[in-house]
């Protein structure tokens, strides 16, 4: 598909790639872990913006209600999950979303006000290896050469 076509459909946010066929090893319903879920909800392809559909919903029913009553709260989530999360809490635009590379394994820092407006965020750790770490995420899905 090439490089270009690559990062559109991992960066962008609502193109998908093309759908999985349900009979490919790599479909969710093949998958151990989602053997209990009903695979009519397991998608074969998604974006950015049908991973926001997802995530926020239970952010706020479930992660917001933890923070609400004084509990500190860890997202560990894959990636894209955590792109549509920053998306939301940063009102960050659909063209916007494409340029931002949050670094694997690097604790990022949320502070809301009381309406649970983000007032603030901050990566943890050494600043140049963040830097690393965004190019890092920024390279994925190039050609290695």
């Amino acid at each position: 598909y090439g490089e270009e076509q690559v990062k559109i459909w991992r960066r962008s946010f609502d193109i998908k790639p093309p759908a999985l066929d349900p009979s490919d090893a790599e479909a969710p319903q093949n998958q151990e872990m989602f053997r209990n879920i009903d695979p009519a909800v397991l998608p074969l392809h998604e974006s950015l913006e049908t991973t926001i559909a997802r995530a926020v919903p239970f952010f706020n029913e479930v992660i917001k209600k933890d923070m609400e009553a004084g509990k500190r709260v860890i997202i560990a989530a894959h990636g894209n999950s955590l792109r549509a999360l920053v998306k939301y809490f940063d009102n960050i635009s659909n063209d916007d979303i494409i340029n931002v590379n949050i670094p694997t394994g690097v604790p990022l820092v949320y502070e809301f006000d009381d309406n649970f407006k983000a007032v603030n965020h901050y990566y943890l750790g050494d600043q140049e290896a963040l830097r690393a770490k965004m190019e890092a995420v920024a390279n994925q899905g190039k050609k290695q050469s």
